[in-house]
């Protein structure tokens, strides 16, 4: 392949990261894993999980959607933020420490929450997606899109409040490599990126490698099976239909990136399947809900990467890292600043992806209808996120939708009573190919 042929690919978008070689596929994928490692280990920390179990079930997780929905979907499943609210309702932290009676309670509930995906895909499978998707317009995906990367946005700049210097470096280094890069270096700006802001970090005294003696070099994952209780179904299963909502946003949102029509091809039913037993997979060894990652489909769009087998390499990491305790400590090491100028540029690459996926498909804003159901999107995405969402009693437990939830609720209510909706779900045709699953 010659210099032109290969700046004319990064150009244009890359779905067989194997033509650049293997040691460069390989270094694809760790950028993925640095672009989850953050969150996902985040929400073990917040809810007193195992960090190494939520990294084994990340990766297996991934490896199992990829599997389901026939290796097309360039998509990693991390740690969901979702279900916080019902960790905390079930099995609640003591005085910082892991609540380790009622976690496995709060894993049957979760693995409850994965079965009713699974329920709904046979649902869509049944009925098909072209029914379904009539409820869910680009006047609809867009600004649910858009309010994903805006929602993330106030995390980001707290990341970067804690040292601007560092989330500066990070962030300059990435537009700069992105931008004006050549070859590998503008397909892998983040490790550039990190690597560089991780230096000046320890130069600065940022770094705290106090605790990496006390760090095995390999170690077992923890497995603790999931307990069932009702109350405890009761409290976090109904957290599934607000996720589920998300869901078909992040999976629009690849699809806008990519390029492809992933909601016809391989279908809603196969992702919602991929992503519902996933969870049910991760929560049943005592993992948290997964869930599709804004962080790498931001990635996606930065690179113009978008072969699923990178996405798979980074899931072969996320196992590899949950047996070296060593390693994921030395990771973890990296300043939350750090992570913080990567997410700024990332997260408002998601709102960007859905302002694009508006504009492709020419919803035309001049359309009152249009317009209405755009603005109540966002304001009660925005707004209700702001509050915490909205929280209401069933029996003894209590439901709280979260800001996206009520968004898309709104959203496919209002595009479903308003009058003119003329939009038609376009399958894709079955003469088209897609690549093979391959790892």
């Amino acid at each position: 392949m010659t210099k032109q042929e290969r700046e004319q690919m990064f150009q244009d978008g890359i779905k067989d990261a194997r033509a650049l070689g293997w040691p460069r596929t390989l270094l694809l994928g760790l950028q993925h894993t640095f672009a989850m490692f953050g969150a996902t280990v985040l929400v073990p920390l917040l809810t007193g999980l195992s960090i190494s179990t939520t990294l084994l079930m990340a990766g297996l997780g991934t490896l199992l959607f990829h599997l389901l929905t026939k290796g097309k979907v360039p998509a990693f499943l991390g740690s969901s933020f979702a279900f916080l609210g019902g960790y905390a309702a079930v099995a609640p932290m003591i005085d910082g420490t892991p609540n380790t009676e009622m976690l496995p309670y709060a894993g049957g509930g979760v693995l409850a929450a994965g079965l009713v995906y699974v329920l709904m895909s046979a649902l869509i499978k049944g009925f098909g997606v072209k029914k379904i998707m009539k409820y869910f317009p680009p006047v609809v995906t867009g600004p649910i899109i858009i309010s994903i990367g805006l929602i993330l946005a106030p995390s980001a700049i707290s990341n970067c409040q804690t040292n601007w210097v560092l989330a500066l470096v990070a962030l300059i280094s990435i537009i700069g490599f992105n931008i004006w890069g050549k070859g590998m270096a503008k397909i892998v700006p983040i490790v550039i990126g990190v690597g560089i802001a991780y230096v000046v970090a320890i130069f600065m005294g940022e770094i705290d490698f106090s605790g990496i003696e006390d760090a095995n070099v390999l170690g077992m994952p923890s497995i603790t099976m999931a307990k069932f209780d009702v109350s405890a179904i009761i409290t976090i299963m109904p957290i599934a239909l607000a996720t589920m909502m998300e869901h078909i946003g992040d999976i629009s949102a690849i699809g806008a990136t990519t390029g492809e029509n992933y909601l016809s091809k391989p279908g809603l039913h196969r992702t919602l399947l991929g992503d519902g037993l996933a969870t049910c997979f991760s929560s049943l060894f005592g993992g948290p809900a997964n869930t599709t990652y804004g962080e790498n489909t931001g990635v996606l769009a930065l690179t113009k990467v978008y072969d699923p087998l990178v996405v798979r390499i980074a899931a072969c990491f996320a196992i590899i890292l949950s047996f070296i305790p060593k390693v994921a400590f030395i990771i973890s090491t990296v300043p939350v600043a750090v992570i913080g100028g990567v997410s700024l540029i990332l997260y408002g690459m998601i709102s960007a992806i859905g302002i694009r996926n508006v504009v492709e498909n020419q919803v035309d804003f001049k359309n009152t209808r249009n317009t209405i159901i755009a603005a109540l999107i966002l304001v009660c995405a925005l707004g209700f996120n702001t509050v915490g969402g909205v929280s209401f009693p069933v029996g003894e437990a209590t439901i709280t939708l979260s800001g996206i939830a009520i968004a898309a609720i709104v959203g496919i209510f209002t595009n479903a009573v308003l009058p003119g909706n003329d939009y038609q779900f376009e399958e894709v045709g079955e003469e088209e190919k897609f690549q093979t699953f391959k790892i």
